[in-house]
């Protein structure tokens, strides 16, 4: 009887701890979100917790007619005139302005007239709220790249705030702001900060200076110890791998996995799966790529919350949990080799406040996505917020991006809250296809371009919504268009949407199969010399190179790289050439052909590789100029990447009055595979 007298005594205790803390757990919460401004900013632990304006919006300069002028001319690019002034938004508050953005800046005066005041409280040129160099507009709160110019310093208003650039026109912009209940205690923006404000506006630098690095300190809330999970396993193919398990509540802050090739491939096959509190169903569903920002299976983020640093893949979400967390790594490979994993999971034992959701994340595809309807990167009911989009897209043909013209649009609990002005500018980004801008890949901490390869077809962007996150009560559906009228182009749109909801949604569309995922390449590659393809080399002496626009009727306009050689002078080391870098998604023999115009001046053009003439020479003297039909000009074998196509001028038609190549297109014919590949 003593024994189990003992036995209970111990039971009771053990009891009693365990109850002392879950009561501990129950006690322990988020500090208070800071007032509306500038303070929240850095509050990337309060990342969870659903926010509460009556409404979350965006002025911008869209098209009302849904055609694509979407401030080319500056039609709908103001709310009114006003004098010899331009009204883009006119806010009633209590509210707050989070995003200002325009690919189209100018040396032209902004005012901005807070709670009905005369004059303008603060008076800036356009540009200089997005260059760094005029405080509180400072850097990397406001920036540029990839052809947008954006800012994310908060500009709160008690009653009201109207916008009025003072210039005869304004292209593109778009403006985001929430408004708040009249309870809402808001002090309207000063330009003179504060000490607390200044020492806000500095923890924000620090916080967007950190893209790649440990964001621990901004993400680990003030209560709760913070424990790091390691675990170091074989990923086999067909293997789950268990990455961790949390018991009793507690929150997710950090997940680190390494090395980054383990996770990378076209196939898309390796995923990264979450459950929370013992739901069946995975929060998170998503080839592990995708998750942490690849493009087309390469790494390529580096955000601040998500991303590839060096060869770790990391994401800083917040994910508290009420009883139970479990993360997995799954291999849907049936056969290569296997994976030696990395991972680590910084958590604390502080668990989900009411007030917060829990962390989902879902992967999406149409192949190709129906015309006539935008698609859409995640329909929802409930209460919640999306705090992150990402998105592959890939057109049906070569050397054509214009799917890339569709506008994004947003719907809050019912209401079309946020139409945008194209697809790249949804991203921060503007002026897709153009050199120095939306050309290539780029991350800055909150926005960036994944990829852009006109001659695959192919884009890629991603954007993070923290202070401007899309907070809804009842429903959220977002979509893009896919072309500039009528959504009329039929893409390949991959996407992941990241948000928080506070119940379980209704059940999503299940993962599609694993040869579903794939990325898909096209076997033809279109090349156009007249606007950015890369110029390997060109003839060291007595040769030009100059790109041009004709006419050659009413109807036909071409767009041309044009080599003029000096007849009677060859180039130091022989005939003269010129070499394009045109990039192949896969290795393997490809056919060569080009467009080109013919006429008196051109010469005769033959392929070369390896100092080997490839095929037959094309003699393109004409009495007329002509846009000529697709020649071939021979086949060669190519690595995957970069590769150079040597051209030459090896002579001229005796009728010639020159020696030109005027070059419109390269394409590149996949004929057969290479059984090995870079």
């Amino acid at each position: 009887m003593r024994n189990l007298k003992q036995v209970w005594t111990a039971i009771s205790l053990m009891v009693l701890a365990s109850t002392a803390v879950v009561q501990a757990r129950e006690r322990a919460s988020l500090p208070a979100p800071p007032p509306v401004g500038i303070g929240e900013l850095s509050r990337v632990d309060l990342l969870a917790r659903l926010r509460e304006p009556l409404k979350v919006a965006m002025v911008s300069s869209y098209d009302r007619t849904g055609g694509n002028d979407d401030g080319f001319s500056g039609k709908y690019s103001f709310v009114r005139k006003e004098g010899d002034g331009l009204v883009i938004a006119d806010l009633t508050g209590p509210g707050c302005v989070y995003r200002i953005w325009t690919p189209t800046p100018t040396d032209d005066p902004v005012e901005f007239y807070f709670d009905g005041e005369a004059q303008p409280r603060l008076r800036i040129p356009f540009r200089k709220i997005f260059d760094g160099t005029q405080p509180p507009f400072v850097t990397p709160v406001s920036g540029y790249g990839a052809g947008g110019f954006w800012t994310y310093l908060p500009l709160p208003y008690r009653k009201s705030l109207k916008v009025v650039v003072r210039a005869p026109r304004v292209q593109f912009y778009q403006i985001n702001y929430a408004t708040y209940p009249a309870s809402q205690p808001i002090e309207t923006f000063q330009p003179q900060l504060t000490t607390p404000q200044r020492e806000g506006l500095e923890k924000a630098q620090k916080l967007l200076s950190a893209s790649g690095g440990d964001l621990a300190p901004f993400v680990t809330p003030s209560e709760g110890k913070l424990r790091t999970n390691r675990v170091r396993a074989t990923l086999e193919p067909g293997q789950t791998l268990s990455i961790f398990n949390g018991k009793g509540g507690g929150r997710v802050l950090g997940l680190k996995i390494r090395p980054a090739s383990a996770l990378a491939g076209k196939d898309r096959a390796v995923l990264l799966r979450m459950h929370w509190d013992g739901d069946s169903r995975p929060a998170v569903s998503v080839p592990a790529g995708d998750f942490f920002g690849f493009s087309w299976g390469e790494p390529a983020a580096k955000s601040l919350l998500f991303g590839t640093d060096g060869d770790t893949c990391y994401a800083w979400f917040p994910m508290p949990y009420d009883r139970s967390a479990r993360i997995e790594l799954i291999s849907e490979r049936k056969s290569g080799s296997s994976s030696e994993i990395q991972a680590e999971v910084i958590s604390s034992d502080l668990p989900r406040q009411p007030d917060e959701g829990r962390f989902y994340a879902l992967w999406r595809r149409e192949n190709p996505c129906p015309v006539g309807k935008p698609y859409p990167f995640v329909d929802v009911r409930g209460k919640g917020q999306i705090v992150a989009l990402s998105q592959q897209a890939q057109g049906p043909v070569s050397g054509n991006t214009y799917f890339f013209e569709g506008d994004d649009q947003v719907t809050l609990d019912g209401e079309l809250t946020h139409h945008g002005t194209g697809s790249e500018d949804a991203y921060n980004g503007g002026w897709y296809d153009v050199p120095g801008r939306w050309d290539a890949r780029y991350s800055f901490p909150l926005s960036g371009c994944l990829d852009y390869k006109k001659h695959l077809g192919r884009t890629g962007a991603y954007r993070l919504f923290l202070t401007d996150a899309y907070s809804f009560r009842q429903s959220a559906r977002v979509t893009i268009e896919h072309g500039p009228e009528g959504n009329a182009i039929p893409t390949d749109y991959v996407s992941t949407a990241y948000l928080y909801l506070q119940d379980r949604p209704e059940a999503w569309e299940p993962l599609p199969a694993v040869e579903n995922r794939a990325v898909r390449e096209l076997d033809r590659f279109v090349y156009t010399p007249g606007w950015s393809v890369p110029i390997h080399a060109f003839s060291f002496a007595n040769a030009t190179l100059t790109k041009r626009t004709e006419r050659l009727s009413p109807a036909e306009e071409v767009r041309f790289l044009s080599v003029r050689a000096e007849p009677g002078k060859e180039d130091v080391f022989g005939p003269h050439a010129l070499a394009l870098t045109c990039e192949v998604p896969v290795g393997g023999t490809y056919k060569v052909s080009i467009e080109a115009l013919r006429g008196p001046e051109q010469g005769t053009v033959q392929l070369f590789q390896n100092e080997r003439a490839i095929g037959e020479s094309i003699d393109l003297y004409g009495a007329m100029k002509s846009k000529t039909t697709v020649l071939p000009l021979g086949s060669v074998e190519l690595q995957e990447g970069n590769n150079p196509i040597f051209l030459k001028l090896i002579g001229r038609n005796s009728a010639a009055t020159g020696m030109g190549l005027d070059l419109i297109t390269v394409q590149l014919e996949r004929v057969a595979p290479r059984t090995t590949s870079r």
